[in-house]
């Protein structure tokens, strides 16, 4: 019987990110308040459905449509600041768009009770 791989190796990694890519792909096209609903429990504890469209909107808007996304790379955490230890894939993407063209973006996918991938973390610098 085979195990699902645990959380620091490549493929839950590799999970993690395609996590990190289809939520990401909900803040491109303005669904912001889906991508709070698919977030993890811990964003979605921390900051209310219509705070994190407000926010979110008011960051992305500026910058007009993504125009290209490339990986940056990844890094394996069980501790973060201000979140509780859990099992964590801090993910960088450099992304450009209409209004700015280089910016990084930070998505950090956790692994939840359930064994399923939620973003629990994002921010744009």
């Amino acid at each position: 019987m085979m195990s699902a791989p645990a959380a620091g190796d490549p493929d839950s990694q590799d999970e993690a990110r395609k996590v990190a890519l289809t939520w990401l792909a909900l803040i491109d096209d303005g669904k912001y308040a889906e991508s709070w609903e698919q977030a993890a429990s811990l964003f979605r504890n921390r900051i209310s459905r219509d705070r994190w469209v407000e926010s979110v909107r008011s960051a992305r808007t500026p910058f007009g449509k993504v125009r290209s996304r490339s990986f940056l790379g990844a890094a394996y955490e069980t501790e973060l600041p201000d979140a509780p230890d859990g099992k964590y894939v801090v993910a960088r993407y450099r992304a450009a768009f209409e209004h700015r063209k280089n910016a990084v973006e930070v998505v950090t996918p956790m692994l939840e009770h359930d064994g399923i991938w939620r973003v629990s973390g994002y921010f744009i610098r």
